[in-house]
């Protein structure tokens, strides 16, 4: 049987260089076959996930062997984080390996959301010529309010600064005095300070009972209005209908959202037809070359920790 079962896509020179020392068990669709998973799991000694295999409950009962869990990427939502430590399971994220990712995805939207120009091209390539329509603005010179501020908020704020942006951040688990604000030029302050004074926003923390629905409308309410506002953090975070409402009303200038409270996001969502609005599938840490590092990264721990381990 498998020592380590793999339920979601990863790098195969990563699972190749698993199977060089382990039986491994690789199908990345193995999360829509259930029985198959529960069955792959009773022996197992390791489990390597995306954020779609749920690692709680039933799962967690069938693994009795389980004594690693390797998550492809940071979010640890999808994992009962309190029920591995219960049964002594370690959790290995790829902390790092996709910020560089995640940070062009933030640069690149909130450059799209300023100009706000490229939803156009149909009209161009029928005709006609809609320049007075397709007239933006521009970032240089404007304040990004960075909303938590760990590694990902960190290369964001390099590129942004890169670009001329006055940078604002908040996170409750910094101190105002911490040295990495002044290593990144980013100015700390009060959450509601910084909304009020950010021309846009980048959402940079975990969901949590604390986070759930942080952004709510009387929040969006409180944002400079034509405020831009990009999350690449976790669905549940902002309040999607109370989102929606803000960008036809102009409150919310624009919005780029790659996670969502459900996922998929349901057909009929409020923010379909919702102007100025990117949505995109969750693949905001997932480029070919993020890919690799990090299914690299994780490979090397668990092979590691499976060797500690016996």
């Amino acid at each position: 049987m498998a020592e380590i079962v793999i339920s979601e896509f990863m790098d195969e020179e990563a699972v190749a260089r698993l199977a060089d020392s382990f039986e491994v068990l690789y199908d990345k669709d193995l999360l829509q076959k259930p029985q198959d998973l529960a069955g792959a799991l009773k022996d197992c000694r390791a489990l390597i996930v995306r954020n779609k295999t749920q690692v709680r409950g039933a799962l967690l009962e069938s693994a009795h062997r389980l004594q690693i869990v390797g998550r492809l990427g940071v979010g640890l939502d999808n994992i009962d984080l309190e029920a591995c430590r219960a049964r002594d399971i370690q959790v290995i994220p790829a902390t790092g390996a996709n910020s560089v990712a995640v940070a062009e995805y933030v640069l690149a939207c909130l450059l799209m959301l300023a100009r706000g120009c490229y939803h156009a091209s149909e009209d161009v390539a029928a005709g006609l010529w809609p320049r007075e329509r397709m007239v933006g603005g521009e970032i240089f010179g404007k304040s990004l309010g960075l909303v938590g501020f760990g590694g990902i908020a960190r290369e964001v704020a390099v590129r942004a600064g890169a670009c001329g942006m006055r940078l604002l951040g908040h996170d409750p688990f910094l101190a105002d005095d911490d040295e990495v604000w002044k290593k990144f030029c980013v100015t700390p302050m009060p959450l509601d300070t910084l909304l009020a004074e950010s021309d846009a926003v980048s959402l940079h923390v975990p969901l949590t009972e604390q986070t759930r629905m942080l952004f709510d409308a009387r929040r969006l309410t409180g944002l400079r209005k034509g405020v831009l506002l990009v999350n690449t953090a976790r669905g549940g975070i902002v309040d999607e209908e109370a989102l929606a409402q803000a960008l036809r009303s102009g409150q919310v200038g624009g919005a780029a959202l790659d996670v969502f409270a459900a996922e998929p996001l349901a057909a009929h969502s409020p923010l379909a037809g919702a102007p100025n609005c990117i949505l995109t599938a969750h693949i905001g840490g997932v480029t070919r070359e993020s890919n690799v590092r990090v299914s690299s990264l994780v490979a090397e721990k668990v092979a590691h920790a499976l060797k500690e381990a016996k």
